[in-house]
């Protein structure tokens, strides 16, 4: 939705002295000049100056590309949304402010009010509130289903579903979706499978090779990298054709009220992402939950050291998980690296870079709420290297307890469906020495190997 902003402008020519008050504001810049940075500049700018009336009407209208407006579209921005979709082998993208926001919006363009959505159960608790309360409260239905059940999947479609979602690996158990098998029940629905792809990351997992038609991220998380923005991105991996059924994609199909020449399949089908523009045009434009330049220039500089950040946090991750493993005080590890792992063949399969640097690990319960909650809660104060932080994908090492934090809002029969439990303890595994990890967790659990006898029989390992 934007252009090169290095079109050639007649410059401004200014023939008369200027009063201060109108050289504060204008000296020094001339609208018409991209200096030639060698990386993206940040185009902090809220507007776009345009060279005539003529073509902001068309821009305005849709019926050609260029600037208008940072909520809707920014320089800065579209680098980031071109990369991204590079390498998630899209077609187009659009950077939004969250990964909450791109999950939103990525659905919203698909499932209407009286529409339906089905869903894995093992989602992040956030996403789990927004699609449980307040996409009920839009009038849009989601069914939640075992992500591991592939006849749950199909029996959960109905007439008025639109979309399948799900994670690629879960957040914070690490189970790994067969995402094959769950594209075919997409296929046969005639509905795109929509993946949030933050754990696994493109260089992990390029979802699209394994059947899924649109990816969200949290570019918060690993695409970020450092804990300092603020992102999220949708991409159309063109896999989907939604002038199969016409009927059921009103949004893309008939005309747009935005595009007066017809509908955005006609617009932007031969030569972009309709879905995409709809994205755009319609949810990031009306909502307004848009990219700032400044992240996105952020969020880029992350990104151009993914894949070597990425080998380190699951490496790292996996001799932790192998330590915590062998640990007499722990109870369970959910890693799916682990041969253990119930999810360790599909793990082979889709991620054969290297498995999830985000997991979680239980400890033995006592059977009590209240004493588990303590246990958790003196174990976290022993850490010293590993951070108390709601947040993944740093280059720190955070832990949460996700029950009193991150899927707070759940049900009891949620977390258990979940698989989390009171003593459930998330990682996710930075970029500092594993060793150093391996030390801080052996020093936080060893008062908890000590009282293991008295604890015996609360957990089976």
């Amino acid at each position: 939705m934007s252009h090169d902003p290095r079109s050639a402008v007649p410059p401004r020519q200014t023939t008369a002295p200027r009063s201060f008050a109108t050289a504060q504001v204008q000296a020094g810049f001339d609208s018409s000049i991209a200096e030639n940075t060698a990386v993206p500049s940040i185009h902090q700018s809220n507007g776009f100056e345009f060279r005539s009336l003529s073509e902001a009407r068309d821009l305005f209208a849709l019926r050609r590309e260029g600037n208008i407006y940072s909520r809707a579209a920014n320089p800065t921005v579209l680098v980031f949304e071109k990369r991204v979709s590079e390498l998630e082998g899209g077609i187009g993208a659009a950077g939004v402010a969250s990964g909450q926001a791109a999950v939103a919006v990525a659905l919203l363009a698909l499932a209407r009010q009286g529409e339906h959505i089905v869903a894995a159960r093992q989602l992040y608790g956030g996403t789990v509130d927004l699609l449980q309360d307040t996409f009920a409260d839009w009038g849009i239905e989601v069914t939640f289903v075992d992500q591991d059940d592939t006849d749950a999947w199909a029996a959960a479609v109905r007439p008025t579903t639109r979309a399948l979602f799900a994670e690629s690996i879960s957040n914070p158990i690490a189970q790994v979706l067969d995402l094959g098998a769950v594209a075919a029940v997409a296929r046969g629905a005639g509905v795109p499978l929509v993946i949030d792809n933050t754990v696994a990351t493109p260089y992990l997992q390029r979802a699209k090779d394994f059947g899924a038609d649109i990816v969200v991220h949290s570019a918060t998380k690993f695409l970020g990298g450092h804990g300092t923005s603020l992102g999220g991105v949708v991409v159309d991996l063109g896999t989907f054709d939604f002038t199969a059924e016409p009927e059921r994609w009103p949004q893309l199909t008939e005309t747009y009220r935005r595009v007066p020449d017809g509908s955005l399949v006609e617009r932007f089908g031969a030569t972009g992402s309709p879905y995409i523009a709809l994205v755009k045009t319609k949810y990031v434009h009306d909502l307004g939950p848009s990219l700032s330049a400044f992240n996105a220039f952020q969020l880029l500089q992350g990104l151009e050291t993914l894949d070597l950040r990425v080998e380190r946090h699951t490496a790292s991750a996996l001799e932790v998980a192998r330590f915590l493993d062998a640990h007499p005080a722990v109870a369970r590890v959910h890693h799916p690296g682990l041969e253990s792992s119930p999810w360790h063949a599909n793990a082979q399969t889709y991620l054969p870079r290297g498995v999830s640097a985000v997991f979680a690990f239980d400890l033995p319960g006592t059977g009590d709420a209240d004493a588990d909650f303590e246990l958790v809660e003196s174990f976290i104060s022993r850490l010293r290297v590993i951070r108390l932080v709601a947040n993944i994908g740093d280059a720190r090492s955070l832990v949460a307890h996700p029950a009193s934090m991150t899927h707070s809002h759940m049900t009891p029969t949620q977390l258990a469906e979940a698989h989390i439990g009171s003593t459930t303890v998330r990682l996710s595994v930075g970029l500092e020495d594993a060793r150093d990890l391996v030390n801080d967790l052996a020093r936080a659990l060893e008062p908890l190997t000590v009282a293991e006898p008295q604890l015996a029989g609360s957990a089976a390992r």
